[in-house]
């Protein structure tokens, strides 16, 4: 094993721990500030309370989609709204349903 091999494992090291800690203060300084949330998803949501969590949801997959697709954006639109609606409807009930 040359020294050049050395050096690559050693930044690697470096940059896994970075990536662990940095994973960790997430968790903590994350964790608390999602209380409320997990408090409000503990007594349950109706249609008219997941509504929204859906439509974030919904919106963030097409985004998502949208940008995986490259230059997809302007030939796709109309699979594109389509899908949004069916997503929007799906997760809406789904999120009711479950929480």
């Amino acid at each position: 094993m040359g020294a050049s091999h050395r050096g690559d494992l050693t930044r690697l090291a470096v940059v896994v721990l970075i990536a662990v800690l940095v994973l960790a203060l997430l968790v903590v300084f994350l964790l608390p500030a999602a209380t409320p949330i997990v408090g409000t998803l503990n007594e349950g949501l109706g249609i008219r309370e997941s509504v929204p969590w859906g439509f974030g949801l919904t919106v963030a997959l097409i985004a998502f989609f949208a940008l995986v697709a490259g230059d997809g954006l302007l030939g796709e639109l109309q699979f594109m709204l389509g899908a949004f609606f069916a997503f929007f409807l799906i997760l809406t009930l789904l999120i009711a349903w479950v929480f």
